[in-house]
């Protein structure tokens, strides 16, 4: 009896050497991370001062009288958001011209100084409730550049910025993303400011230790080095991020990430449904499309960044009805192309395959299974038979980036009815890659994986 129990401790111990969990490769996510990869969509509002001034970068001499919404309605935001699709909304809460729309105890130029609700009105408080009212994440831009505190210039300075943050981080609830703003010019003084990035950084750390933080470096997440709306077709999520520092001015050198770095930096693709940040009546007529906010869609999400997408909150203190309307629009867009994904539990079959990871993992609706090669395995194939003969005409592929990232080359072929042909080609996947291409009609699918770092590791395939 002795002997059989022995032998079953050992047959136990190899299995368990076998069935080892996949080890990860190279920088990976934390969770925080992993939570942030996962909302793919939310919303910039662009409204402060210069929403009043008729200016993209105020110049801080502005009168704190001049800032009155007559309408005021976050509420009203935060529910065209979540309609829209979006996860969250970031509010620029301090622009370079220094006002505040809060009542900040370290400066004259905020909503406390104002007429505006007599100098009791508090724009952060209300937008902060009304995310939470309608199950959306609340966040917070806060530019260092203050071309109004007096302070700007000195040592100083950064305690106030330090002590501005403390009371955003401290009295809004839970904040998930920090944005930094790397812009640095002259304050009052003609002078600029030296910033404490480490310092910055630690108090949001200190008081609000799960908020991404984004800037050109991030430390969590980087600007994709341009406001056009697009990330890059080879997009790594790995940097060298100590290399870089806010306001580096070779953005060429960390917008498609690097692809050996040490650091998980993935990108943030910023752009404006208008062609500015901040309202200006004059561009009512110019408001992105539904068809042109699609394609900015797949260029950022389906090439491995997160969408932050801008809304530039009008004079009334409202989303302007020709914003929201292309938001809708854009929303009925997304959900008619992935309404029915038609490899949704469909047989699949890989070349290679760990038993821990099988290949039905890849099309089963859950994002948190994988399907991974074999240990040494660097390419292989994946198979999806359809069932019958579908048409389609775009592809999706979710890395298993918890494991790092490390598909460099892919292509996907169809069956023609007697061999493979391919239709479609890429380089990086990442968190999510989309590649569309003319309609086909086909039974079978194959997705080749022709180069990757470490044995390649996905988590979904949809086709649609």
């Amino acid at each position: 009896m002795k002997k059989i129990l022995l032998l079953c401790c050992i047959a136990f111990s190899c299995y368990q050497v076998n069935a080892q969990k996949l080890k990860p490769y190279g920088a990976i996510p934390n969770n925080d991370q992993l939570n942030w990869h996962k909302m793919e969509y939310y919303g910039f509002v662009h409204f402060n001062m210069n929403t009043f001034t008729e200016k993209e970068w105020g110049d801080g001499i502005e009168s704190p009288d001049s800032f009155n919404p007559t309408q005021l309605d976050c509420r009203q935001w935060a529910r065209i958001a979540k309609a829209a699709g979006m996860k969250g909304l970031i509010l620029t809460a301090k622009h370079h011209d220094g006002f505040c729309l809060y009542p900040s105890r370290y400066t004259k130029h905020s909503v406390a100084y104002s007429k505006w609700r007599n100098g009791k009105g508090d724009v952060v408080k209300e937008l902060a409730k009304a995310c939470k009212e309608y199950g959306i994440k609340f966040g917070i831009y806060l530019s260092p550049w203050d071309r109004n505190h007096p302070k700007y210039g000195t040592d100083e300075y950064n305690q106030v910025y330090m002590n501005t943050q403390k009371e955003l981080l401290t009295q809004y609830g839970d904040i998930f993303e920090f944005w930094f703003d790397g812009a640095n010019g002259e304050g009052p003084s003609g002078k600029k400011q030296v910033y404490d990035w480490k310092g910055f950084i630690g108090t949001v750390r200190k008081y609000q230790p799960h908020a991404i933080m984004f800037s050109d470096n991030g430390p969590d997440v980087r600007w994709v080095g341009n406001e056009s709306g697009h990330a890059y077709p080879t997009n790594w999520s790995t940097l060298n991020k100590d290399k870089y520092y806010p306001g580096y001015p070779k953005s060429d050198e960390f917008k498609a990430g690097n692809e050996d770095g040490i650091n998980w930096v993935p990108a943030e693709v910023d752009v404006s449904i208008r062609p500015g940040w901040y309202y200006h009546a004059n561009e009512d007529g110019k408001v992105k499309t539904a068809d042109s906010l699609m394609n900015i869609y797949y260029a950022s999400v389906g090439q491995n960044g997160n969408l932050l997408l801008n809304i530039p909150v009008d004079r009334r203190g409202l989303v302007h009805e020709n914003d929201s309307t292309s938001l809708m629009q854009f929303k009925k867009l997304r959900d008619k192309a992935f309404a029915l994904n038609q490899a949704k539990l469909k047989k699949a079959t890989a070349s290679s395959a760990r038993k821990e990871y099988p290949v039905l993992n890849i099309n089963d609706g859950n994002r948190d299974t994988d399907w991974a090669a074999k240990e040494g395995v660097n390419q292989a194939n994946i198979d999806l038979n359809l069932g019958k003969e579908k048409s389609f005409n775009t592809i999706v592929l979710l890395e298993g980036i918890r494991y790092g990232q490390r598909i460099k080359e892919f292509n996907v072929e169809a069956w023609d009815g007697t061999k493979f042909v391919e239709i479609a080609k890429g380089t990086t996947i990442g968190n999510k890659r989309i590649l569309r291409f003319p309609t086909q009609k086909s039974s079978k699918i194959r997705v080749n994986i022709t180069d990757s770092k470490a044995s390649p590791v996905i988590s979904e395939i949809g086709v649609y």
